[in-house]
């Protein structure tokens, strides 16, 4: 499994740090587990949380961009991906990783990237933290992104 090695998360505190999860509708079951993840661990870390759906992965990179320019500190981007029968799986995913990329380089500002490219289904409830889920990858990326967020504000300071 691709979590083995992953360090434990545990929040931090979040107090006074603006994320803005921004997800896509695709496989509902598979995201809203995500973005439950995120929430949980967002609210336990007393972080400022605010939520936009966009239509898939491809969209995350723009209204990331957008969110962290409006004065979010932080995103978390989280999307599905499933591979299918044609290159459409290479390009999405190429376009969602390489974009949200040059958004945090561009902005200065971290992106927790909870998008999973996976084979099928199963694969996708096993990691969206969901009841007998093996991985809770909405939580590692909100993880990601509140604790380099912090890491950068004490660096600046």
């Amino acid at each position: 499994m691709s979590g083995s090695g992953a360090r434990d998360i545990t929040p931090v505190d979040g107090s006074g740090i603006k994320v803005t999860i921004v997800a896509g509708q695709w496989h509902e079951a598979i995201s809203n587990g995500l973005i439950e993840g995120a929430r949980r661990y967002l609210a336990e870390a007393g972080a400022e949380v605010t939520e936009v759906r966009v239509a898939g992965s491809f969209e995350l990179p723009v209204v990331s961009r957008v969110a962290l320019e409006a004065g979010a500190d932080a995103v978390v981007a989280l999307g599905v991906i499933i591979r299918g029968g044609t290159p459409h799986f290479e390009y999405v995913a190429d376009a969602a990783t390489s974009g949200l990329t040059q958004v945090s380089i561009l902005t200065g500002k971290p992106i927790g990237f909870g998008v999973l490219t996976i084979e099928n289904e199963q694969q996708g409830l096993d990691r969206a933290g969901l009841e007998g889920s093996k991985e809770d990858k909405g939580a590692e990326a909100a993880d990601a992104a509140l604790s380099t967020a912090l890491l950068l504000r004490s660096i600046k300071a």
